[in-house]
């Protein structure tokens, strides 16, 4: 891994922290849009001829399993909150009863949502040997209820939280469970320690091992399929030029535009559930 992929920047849940996408050729442009006809049977080409496929993921695929986003005006997870008074590992230290208010809720809605038709495209991809492995930035465990195999969580999990003390882990069932039994935070049933859910908050740094795989599964790839992401949180923002750097090819399924639209060999632009659908269509 090259010196200026080293997996040790600060990182977030899931929201920009400020930094741009590296330039590239390209970048700030606008890739050849597909989001035509052809353009899932473009994709299923690629991914027919690519060697190691790798897919990487953010908020966008989650969406249509009714899970907001970060940034939609007036219904992203930070539309009505400030993160920074809520998110961050300073916040969980200074006041776990008013972060576990804002978390219990939101991990509660999480429990019950299913994975749709996009995770479901993802982990069929898997099944038929055409991507290698799945990089993805949420925490909703929804690849892994799909049927995803190899998921690198970059940003962590909610099936568990941690005892920062003991070092201890809890399960998302019992984490809901003592939430509904006690008016305060959950905590460890050993050292009686606030639990911390076992995701990335801001002002911590991105587990090493899977930033360490995720940035393998990248240089590798001969192919990075970006779904639901707009590719601005670094340092996964970094990850498509790592592919791009090394020969590989760029493939944008998003709504939204990215720094990478000028680099990729072909861009859908429509929901992700009906592009992917139609790419798994297109490969029978």
């Amino acid at each position: 891994m090259s010196e200026g992929a080293r997996p040790e920047a600060v990182a977030s849940t899931g929201v920009a922290s400020g930094a741009s996408a590296p330039a590239g050729p390209g970048a700030g442009g606008r890739g050849p849009d597909a989001s035509t006809e052809d353009g899932p049977y473009r994709l299923a080409e690629l991914l027919r001829k690519a060697e190691r496929a790798v897919v990487l993921t953010g908020a966008g695929v989650s969406v249509p399993s009714g899970i907001p986003d970060f940034r939609s005006p007036g219904t992203g997870l930070w539309a009505n909150v400030d993160p920074m008074e809520v998110a961050t590992i300073d916040a969980f230290r200074r006041d776990p009863d008013r972060f576990w208010r804002f978390y219990g809720d939101r991990f509660a809605s999480l429990h019950d949502r299913e994975p749709n038709p996009a995770h479901e495209a993802i982990a069929e991809l898997e099944r038929r040997e055409l991507v290698h492995g799945v990089i993805t930035q949420n925490v909703d465990r929804l690849h892994r209820r799909a049927g995803s195999r190899r998921l690198v969580e970059i940003h962590g999990s909610i099936e568990w939280s941690v005892c920062l003390r003991c070092r201890g882990r809890v399960g998302l069932e019992r984490v809901l469970e003592l939430l509904q039994e006690g008016d305060g935070p959950p905590t460890c049933e050993s050292c009686l320690e606030p639990l911390k859910p076992d995701v990335v908050l801001f002002g911590e740094v991105l587990p090493r091992a899977a930033m360490e795989e995720a940035f393998a599964l990248a240089s590798e790839a001969d192919l990075m399929l970006c779904v639901g992401s707009s590719l601005e949180v670094f340092p996964v923002a970094s990850l498509p030029a790592v592919t791009r750097d090394a020969g590989g090819r760029l493939a944008i399924v998003t709504q939204s535009s990215t720094p990478y639209d000028g680099d990729a060999a072909v861009r859908l632009s429509c929901d992700v559930v009906s592009e992917l659908e139609a790419v798994v269509s297109a490969l029978d």
